[in-house]
């Protein structure tokens, strides 16, 4: 077991070599476009940053959701000619009652024969929907299977959205995950001053393009304010077009105007729909709206045909960058809420940096004056070693990219304990194995081949520990069980393939001599 092939040395060098290499990039300036330039990530809790948790409000969407099933229905019931009335949506419920004569025709054909219904209400399914009949009131509602469908698929575009527009910001390394069945955890390291951000996602960003009402009678408009005035226009409730035809937005300098606007392009569909829209209303004014809240209200002067166009709104540079930006990131299907919000300034970080390293650095040493005074020579293998497998554990972060948080530098701290730990089981049974055998490399030998299980079974159940802790964790416990999974990795190797290499070579040398441990 002491022997080691040339390609063996060669292989554990060469991985040794390497990981080195990409662990030092973390203390050197290198161009981005060289080999080695990765890099391990300070979370938040060492770098400073802004923390965010948000909570996807889904009762707009469903409200939304069951005022077009009352289109749909509505329309069914007229062409069945059904008679009902008082059809109406309250507390996330469509209720309506019935001729007592319509009844049992509403359940022939509305409730036993649902088949019949699809052309008119492709979303009515018996497990998303459930229905009610009492009497003549009929209730109609979605199921408990329904409203966890609506949540989750909200919450998952959200996610998509959310990191759309936190990337186009330019953040770094942000960190943008799921909690629980309706919340998104956001963390940014090194953004101390998170307004724009919040801005950002606290709009819906549900753009369309409506027309000013002309006339005061109108019943099918409603009164909307500007988005940067208490000014208020009468806007027909009819939407010509949505942000949905949107391709792209960016924000651009009028020089005419001497304002700064958001010029856009529209697809195919939206270009044959503007043009439409613009060529039917010349001289009438368009109001652009976002989120109920009026950008700006044009005059159509002429037909406008090529998909192109600009918004324009008092903007500045920032706002016109930030408005193209939500445009083409999309709208979010239900509004975000911050319900948790913390700012770690970087003071702190250091601070907590600070302690890690003076920890790391108390611990190192101590187990290396004890090593060197148990041990003797035996123990500067074991600390070169250590030092080795410092190194790899490093450099396999910096090629994951791996986030370093407090816990992390709790979990290389545990690692520098676990690896004398695996060192001193097969010092002290190599100790044993010498009293009763003449030879020392046999010695030498056995000894690590006997402690092999022991060093095996301790590190694998903590590898489990820390698997487990990684997939059911969360942020802090994940970033820990990482680090340590990784350093039982390369615990491993280095007391299994670099120090025993030093041991053998050393025993080599002096097995005509007495060697005491």
């Amino acid at each position: 077991m002491l022997y080691f092939s040339k390609i063996k040395l060669v292989i554990i060098y060469f991985i040794i070599i390497i990981l080195t290499l990409f662990s030092l990039t973390n203390f050197t300036n290198i161009d981005d476009k060289f080999l080695f330039s990765k890099k391990v990530n300070l979370g938040l809790d060492l770098q400073g940053g802004s923390y965010l948790l948000l909570e996807v409000n889904s009762h707009p969407l469903i409200k939304q959701k069951l005022q077009n099933k009352v289109l749909s229905l509505r329309k069914y019931l007229k062409d069945e000619k059904i008679k009902y009335k008082n059809l109406k949506l309250n507390n996330e419920k469509i209720s309506f009652q019935l001729d007592v004569n319509e009844i049992s025709k509403f359940e022939e054909f509305f409730l036993n024969k649902k088949n019949l219904i699809n052309n008119y209400f492709q979303q009515y399914r018996s497990y998303e929907m459930d229905f009610s009949v009492e009497e003549t009131f009929v209730t109609i509602s979605y199921s408990k299977y329904g409203f966890i469908e609506i949540k989750s698929s909200a919450l998952e575009q959200s996610l998509i959205i959310v990191r759309k527009r936190i990337d186009e910001v330019g953040t770094n390394e942000p960190t943008i995950i799921r909690r629980g069945n309706d919340r998104i955890l956001i963390e940014l390291p090194g953004l101390d001053n998170p307004n724009r951000i919040k801005n950002l996602l606290g709009k819906t960003a549900n753009l369309t393009f409506r027309l000013v009402s002309d006339d005061e009678s109108d019943f099918g408009s409603e009164l909307m304010s500007y988005e940067d005035s208490e000014k208020q226009l009468k806007i027909s409730k009819r939407v010509m077009m949505s942000g949905d035809n949107l391709v792209n937005a960016r924000p651009t300098f009028d020089n005419l105007n001497n304002e700064s606007v958001v010029s856009f392009t529209l697809d195919r569909v939206g270009a044959m729909k503007f043009g439409r829209v613009t060529t039917d209303n010349v001289g009438k004014r368009l109001a652009i709206v976002l989120d109920n809240k009026i950008i700006s209200a044009p005059v159509i002067r002429e037909p406008i045909l090529g998909g192109n166009g600009q918004i324009s709104g008092s903007f500045t540079l920032q706002s016109a960058s930030d408005f193209a930006l939500l445009l083409r990131s999309g709208a979010l299907p239900a509004p975000l809420n911050i319900i948790e919000e913390r700012t770690v300034g970087p003071d702190l970080g250091e601070d907590s940096i600070k302690s890690g390293a003076i920890s790391l650095l108390i611990g190192f040493l101590l187990v290396i004056v004890y090593m060197l005074y148990k041990y003797r020579f035996l123990g500067i293998v074991a600390n070169t070693a250590l030092i080795i497998n410092l190194l790899l554990l490093l450099g396999m972060l910096t090629i994951l990219e791996a986030t370093l948080t407090l816990p992390g530098i709790a979990g290389i701290i545990l690692t520098v304990g676990m690896a004398v730990d695996a060192n001193v089981l097969i010092y002290e049974r190599i100790k044993e194995e010498m009293r009763t055998e003449k030879s020392i490399i046999h010695a030498f030998d056995m000894g690590y081949k006997r402690a092999q299980s022991a060093v095996l079974d301790a590190n694998i159940t903590t590898l489990i520990s820390a698997i487990i802790l990684y997939f059911l964790g969360s942020g802090p416990v994940k970033g820990f069980a990482v680090t340590l999974g990784i350093g039982i990795i390369t615990t491993l190797f280095s007391v299994y393939f670099f120090a025993r290499h030093l041991s053998s070579f050393y025993v080599m040398k002096n097995k005509d001599k007495k060697i005491s441990i």
